[in-house]
């Protein structure tokens, strides 16, 4: 990767976006990273594994000739319920209509449905709602017999086969991590993807079964391929994508159960997504934008990433511009406080990939000279529970003031697992923050991280070596001019603490 200092155009704000069709190529995902993009999503609800193989392939191919990280999140498909077969594909639901859940695959008369969730007729009751096509239809449940579950529709509309069914306020038996999602988990960790999106987590319980299953032996190493690797299929992934970390968990808050346990699941997790489509459908409409602000204070005050996704841009898959509405609502996404806003259709099958891209960077650099000094408060029992140390944070609180105070152009972080770089983006200082690491790894989750800019290369072990790496290359780019400030976080050994000293740097008139 060409070194260079990783900063000057970029939002603070990360996006994320989602891999699909209208974007898989080489030559689209460097387009994307020139644009903004700060993670590629890869959606386990679509595509075999094989072709997801094939897209982080190209991913890190487009990180070696772009000369940015970019880090990758799989998105696990969680316990989606969707319908079965329909004859004729579609049908039309009539408000007043009679229809009929019945048990197994083959729908017998017209007017019956079924489901992929075999114990639903066993799991509904009277009263209950069933929301079909992406809350677009409503039923409510009339009649329970030992084979059907009997429904009215309340809000038609037209359905098709393999639709979403959700099930607000139902208490589902099925886990949130499936027989399919334990097979991809693994296969992330495999090969070396950065995050895991965990779907429709109801407890802490969850995260820590899927952190429990990343963790535990399996038949193959869990480890991404070296050159030659064979798994299930070979494909030519470099050895130096061998991370030696497994992936972080993403809880997505999609489900009224995950609220009520809100301050339990964001402590589990690694980070968070605001994940409003299915969110929108398993419980009030009216109250989603309420449930964001409540998961982003959340993430902050426990200092944990989170993402806000779902139709932030959605009028973009057909349009080269956004409504002013899809506008506001990434600005105040921002205004919120969230780390990184995420793009669904808009990337993956939409017309305008790239225009999406630059319009959300644009928005963000926009907004977040309007995002209040400083704008998050820390949980004083949340900070019990920091990963990083007590000392360290303190470090860091106090960096980021000083680098403010003396108008540094820079802070610059070493930091081996991103625990440091991550409290210093939570402060949300407005210094950019340059973090270096020796782990690749490291340096790709450092891509969620409002703020910081991960650098290659660095020499991290001696503080004056570090310093001039970042000088030299700062002036080169022109980023930085005599008189300029650096601050430097640092470690000085004296203490169990990794960083317990600040260096504030004037550059001078010769290089």
């Amino acid at each position: 990767m060409e070194q260079k200092l990783p900063i000057g155009r970029f939002s603070r704000t990360k996006i994320v976006a989602t891999i699909g069709p209208a974007c898989e190529s080489l030559d689209r995902l460097k387009a994307l990273i020139i644009a903004g993009v700060d993670v590629f999503r890869l959606n386990m609800a679509h595509g075999e594994r094989r072709e997801q193989e094939a897209r982080l392939v190209t991913v890190r191919q487009a990180v070696v000739e772009t000369g940015k990280f970019v880090a990758v999140l799989a998105d696990l498909a969680g316990p989606k319920i969707r319908l079965g077969e329909l004859p004729g594909g579609q049908m039309d639901c009539h408000a007043g209509d009679t229809i009929r859940f019945i048990r197994g695959t083959v729908a017998r008369q017209a007017r019956e449905l079924t489901t992929t969730y075999e114990p639903l007729v066993d799991e509904l009751a009277v009263g209950d709602r069933v929301m079909l096509a992406d809350g677009t239809v409503g039923l409510v449940v009339e009649e329970r017999g030992a084979d059907y579950a009997q429904c009215r529709v309340v809000q038609p509309g037209l359905i098709r086969s393999r639709q979403g069914v959700n099930l607000p306020g139902v208490k589902l038996s099925v886990p949130a991590l499936g027989p399919a999602d334990r097979e991809n988990a693994v296969w992330a960790a495999r090969i070396g993807i950065d995050f895991i999106g965990l779907s429709f987590v109801r407890s802490a319980d969850d995260v820590r079964q899927l952190k429990s299953l990343l963790a535990s032996p399996h038949p193959s190493p869990l480890r991404a391929p070296t050159e030659g690797w064979s798994g299930e299929g070979t494909f030519p992934i470099p050895i130096s994508s061998v991370t030696g970390f497994l992936p972080q968990v993403i809880a997505k808050i999609e489900k009224p159960e995950a609220l009520d346990h809100l301050d339990e699941i964001v402590a589990a997790a690694d980070g968070v997504m605001v994940a409003r489509g299915d969110l929108g459908v398993e419980t009030d409409i009216a109250r989603v934008a309420l449930a964001q602000k409540q998961i982003v204070s959340a993430c902050n005050r426990q200092r944990k990433p989170v993402i806000i996704a779902t139709q932030m841009l959605d009028s973009m898959q057909h349009s080269s511009l956004p409504t002013r509405a899809e506008v506001t609502d990434v600005a105040n996404a921002i205004l919120d406080g969230a780390d990184a806003c995420m793009l669904s259709g808009e990337t993956a099958i939409g017309d305008y990939p790239q225009e999406a891209v630059e319009m959300m960077h644009r928005i963000a650099l926009a907004t977040e000279p309007m995002l209040p000094h400083p704008s998050l408060a820390m949980d004083p029992e949340a900070a019990k529970t920091l990963a990083v140390n007590p000392i360290t944070q303190a470090i860091v609180d106090a960096a980021g003031r000083i680098a403010e105070q003396v108008a540094a152009k820079l802070v610059v972080v070493a930091s081996s697992s991103g625990a440091t770089a991550l409290a210093l983006s939570k402060n949300r200082n407005f210094v950019p923050i340059v973090g270096v690491s020796e782990s690749e790894a490291t340096l790709r989750r450092m891509c969620l991280y409002w703020g910081v800019f991960p650098l290659a290369g660095a020499p991290v072990g001696k503080s004056q070596e570090l310093l001039d790496y970042v000088t030299q290359l700062g002036r080169q780019s022109g980023y930085l001019n005599p008189g300029d400030r650096i601050v430097l976080i640092i470690g000085t050994g004296l203490t169990a603490s990794a960083h317990n000293a600040i260096v504030v740097h004037q550059l001078g008139n010769t290089p």
